[in-house]
């Protein structure tokens, strides 16, 4: 009796200070996956929440269930049933099986739902006036243009609370994925392509964002601020940037589109015109068509082509009726 307390007691021992060191590494790291400051951020942690509860419900009972039997039926514990000829039950087989089925039908539903809601070419609800900023993922940093104000940036993005923010995003360099964790989801910026991505920020502050996709070498460095202001503290910010004495040319992007291993966060007070969607453009062959997912562009195309199809439409049943 006294070694199977020992043991018991060694056991207890390993999974409290097995708590305790997980409790004390959480400290050390701020998840800001779990700690959302905009609409989408929130409800992506809604889902992560549910899913990750409705898996313990599975997941929980069979570690419980497991740790029993072994205990139970140890090699030294004579007084557990012995039953060679059990095979089979039909409550079990039901419990074991319905259960997880059940599960999964809610889970796929759940799932379906975010998934539509949180499709991230969806323009956000808001009364409020959306602001437009187009990324470019270079080797290895980022440049943000702001096309509604004819201003740039390098590694560093300024965007007014709770104001909608629509993000069109491309590389001029391999596929890399945009993140800014406590307002949303990661979305990948390639080359020959145009994706959209919206959030918004519902508080004031400095968020982290970064590149979640291995670029090469000097990929970890491809981290920017996200600064959230007030209407007037970003109206002032668009002036500064206005004014700075840092300007973008076809030249000098030739240059910033080499890759270097770092570059400090910098405004600049002008870009070419048509710059954006010359760099989605750079890569395709010639009679390729121009991917927009999510783009005004693409809303236009999808008009223009109902236009002309009800055009034809139209001149088909005007045809029709003097042939008769």
């Amino acid at each position: 009796m006294g070694k199977k307390r020992r043991s018991l007691v060694r056991a207890a021992f390993s999974a409290v200070m097995l708590v305790m060191t997980m409790l004390l590494l959480s400290g050390c790291a701020d998840y800001m996956v779990l700690d959302p400051k905009g609409p989408i951020a929130a409800k992506q942690l809604d889902l992560m929440i549910i899913t990750v509860i409705l898996c313990a419900i599975i997941i929980v009972p069979v570690l419980v269930i497991t740790f029993v039997i072994v205990w139970r039926y140890r090699a030294s514990n004579k007084k557990a049933d012995y039953k060679p000829e059990w095979a089979h039950s039909n409550l079990l087989e039901t419990i074991w099986w319905g259960i997880p089925i059940v599960i999964i039908i809610v889970l796929a539903i759940i799932t379906v739902r975010y998934t539509h809601e949180l499709e991230p070419a969806k323009a956000l609800a808001s009364d409020k006036e959306e602001v437009t900023i187009q990324v470019v993922s270079l080797n290895w940093k980022w440049l943000f243009l702001y096309p509604e104000e004819g201003i740039a940036t390098l590694n560093t993005i300024t965007i007014p609370e709770d104001r909608p923010v629509r993000f069109e995003l491309t590389a001029d360099s391999p596929m890399n994925s945009f993140w800014i964790p406590e307002l949303g989801g990661q979305i990948y910026a390639m080359s020959g392509m145009s994706m959209a991505l919206h959030l918004q920020a519902d508080e004031p502050g400095t968020y982290f964002g970064t590149a979640a996709n291995f670029t090469g070498e000097h990929f970890e460095n491809m981290t920017f601020d996200v600064h959230a202001t007030s209407d007037a503290d970003y109206e002032k910010w668009i002036a500064e940037a206005k004014a700075s004495p840092n300007t973008i040319t076809k030249e000098s992007y030739e240059e910033m589109s080499k890759p270097t291993e770092s570059e400090e966060p910098t405004l600049y007070s002008s870009f070419p015109e048509g710059i954006y969607e010359s760099i989605v453009t750079k890569y395709m062959h010639e009679g390729a068509e121009l991917h927009q997912h999510g783009s005004a562009a693409e809303g236009e195309a999808e008009g223009t082509a109902s236009a002309d199809s009800q055009a034809n439409s139209e001149e088909h049943d005007s045809s029709s009726h003097k042939g008769h």
